[in-house]
């Protein structure tokens, strides 16, 4: 998993990242709710692990900001525990709630089911954004009941885009996930392939699938 930590309690969230680092998950720590949101906009999660107290802008406001926008599982992580604390959160849009203090090994195992979850939805043979259709099992791609014919390198950056709807895939992601390794930064192989891709999905359509995140990556959608 690649995990968002939310926290202003320094120890407790380095706390958190080297448990987490241990058992096998990657991290990245903020300590306020407004870089939460940026950075929930601008990289892709597996998880976001969100305390409810903090500077700028708490849990729940960065909840109700995100809405019903693509963003990653959420589960707060609280002292605040109490019936109605509880209820506030999952009604903001938490997809879990554990209160402080807390056992690392439960909190690890419900990340661990939200991100399963999450992955057993995104494991349908069949992904449909707008009027484009992705069909898993044959590798075959429609886009307004029109095919088109991908080779294995572009469905396979497709397929990656497509995990994340509406979220930016920054670039060395593609890269890591596309072919497996890490490549210079300055390579432009990948701005080769996505253009051949572009060409393939748009077209000379006025309505683009695929945007360009300046600096950061794409999104699909």
């Amino acid at each position: 998993m690649r995990v968002l930590i939310v926290e202003d309690d320094v120890s407790v969230s380095h706390w958190i990242s080297s448990k987490l680092h241990a058992s096998g998950h990657s991290c990245k720590l903020v300590d306020n709710g407004e870089d939460a949101l940026t950075l929930i906009k601008s990289e892709v999660f597996d998880v976001v692990l969100l305390d409810r107290i903090l500077p700028k802008i708490d849990g729940i406001e960065v909840l109700n900001t995100l809405g019903s926008a693509p963003h990653p599982p959420v589960l707060i992580l609280s002292a605040n525990d109490q019936i109605s604390d509880r209820i506030e959160g999952l009604q903001a849009g938490a997809d879990d709630y554990l209160g402080k203090p807390f056992d690392f090994t439960e909190l690890l195992l419900r990340l661990e089911r939200l991100y399963h979850r999450t992955k057993k939805v995104a494991s349908s043979n069949l992904i449909k954004i707008k009027d484009m259709m992705i069909n898993l099992e044959l590798h075959e791609v429609t886009r307004s009941g029109e095919r088109i014919d991908l080779t294995n390198k572009e469905f396979k950056l497709l397929y990656v885009l497509a995990e994340h709807p509406g979220q930016t895939v920054t670039r060395s992601m593609l890269l890591e996930k596309a072919w497996g390794y890490q490549f210079d930064p300055q390579t432009n192989v990948l701005d080769v392939h996505l253009s051949k891709l572009r060409n393939k999905l748009d077209g000379n359509s006025k309505n683009p699938i695929i945007r360009t995140i300046r600096s950061v990556g794409y999104a699909l959608g």
